[in-house]
């Protein structure tokens, strides 16, 4: 079974690629950049091809998707410089809307799409988000979430009544080896050995880029259209997640919170940057996001695709390994 493979130059992309080849399957992925594969494919010889094009040119993914049998799309954008939503459109709403299109003219049976927990309401530690959970605020303002979310109405709305078949994936923030760039590496990187460390007050639900991916090739075998399944891992805020990092890493770090209101009035200057003309990541839309804790249920993810999460402990220091901090 050939997959096409989508976003294989990123974290999850570069982890997906991996597991497909570990678990037997061939591999086209469509690149910008073959050199930005870090994975070790040498021994998978024969398995695999790279071709160079751009996911927003239909022809080229056409092209790339003949005699495939599966797409698995990893592809995002995820930039928060970004000042509208439009900018986020084209690779996670448009190519959603345009692998369906190369899905029906090629005959593939089965899309596996990446999309987001923030798409997703998340809940509090006694009663956490699940599935059917409609997103809920700080994310209903948040460009990247809501362009994600639009992907995922193009791909539910065709899988009602139509083939292929449709399956996401709705990750929470991903951590591991295989970050190149980095993405959201940089969170850790931030703190490296710190001797002070300052961090928002809220938390993620923070998940192993090795336990996405092996939802994701699991996720191939669904044989129900229009399932998503929330990959979730464990919730720490900030404060502890760098606190984990310093013990992995041997190192002693005071980390403070900072208070809600000076996040909240950073967010306010991040806009004023932003109306002026700069790019910046800290505006109110982006902050207000750090400021809570996000509890999801992965309880289908563990009875349906047999999945269970990677300790994040392990994810943090596959990062530092790879980086070789450690």
């Amino acid at each position: 079974m050939r997959i096409l493979l989508t976003g294989a130059t990123g974290l999850l992309g570069n982890n997906a690629l991996e597991q497909l080849l570990a678990d037997g399957y061939e591999v086209t992925a469509l690149v910008r950049d073959p050199s930005r594969v870090v994975v070790d494919i040498s021994r998978y010889s024969g398995r695999y091809r790279f071709i160079i094009g751009d996911l927003t040119c239909i022809e080229e993914l056409m092209s790339a998707a003949k005699g495939c049998t599966g797409i698995v799309n990893c592809a995002g954008m995820t930039d928060m410089t970004h000042k509208r939503i439009d900018d986020f459109l084209p690779i996670n709403r448009d190519l959603c809307q345009n692998l369906l299109l190369v899905a029906q003219r090629e005959g593939i049976e089965t899309i596996v799409h990446v999309s987001t927990a923030d798409t997703i309401g998340y809940g509090s530690e006694e009663r956490a988000g699940f599935e059917n959970c409609v997103m809920r605020a700080p994310f209903t303002r948040s460009y990247y979430a809501l362009s994600k979310n639009e992907g995922e109405k193009v791909l539910l709305q065709w899988a009602e009544n139509h083939s292929p078949r449709v399956v996401i994936i709705n990750p929470g923030y991903i951590i591991g080896k295989h970050d190149v760039k980095p993405s959201s590496g940089r969170m850790l990187l931030a703190g490296w050995r710190h001797r002070v460390m300052v961090a928002p007050p809220g938390g993620k639900s923070f998940v192993g880029a090795h336990t996405v991916a092996k939802a994701v090739v699991a996720a191939l075998r669904v044989s129900k259209s229009g399932e998503r399944y929330l990959v979730t891992g464990e919730t720490l805020t900030f404060k502890q997640l760098y606190e984990l990092q310093a013990r992995l890493g041997g190192y002693r770090q005071l980390v403070l919170e900072l208070p809600r209101w000076l996040c909240l009035a950073l967010g306010a200057v991040g806009n004023i940057m932003e109306k002026i003309g700069f790019r910046v990541e800290f505006t109110s839309r982006n902050i207000d996001q750090l400021l809570i804790e996000e509890h999801y249920d992965n309880r289908k993810m563990r009875e349906e695709l047999k999945i269970e999460a990677q300790p994040i402990e392990e994810a943090v220091r596959e990062f530092l390994t790879d980086r070789n901090f450690i």
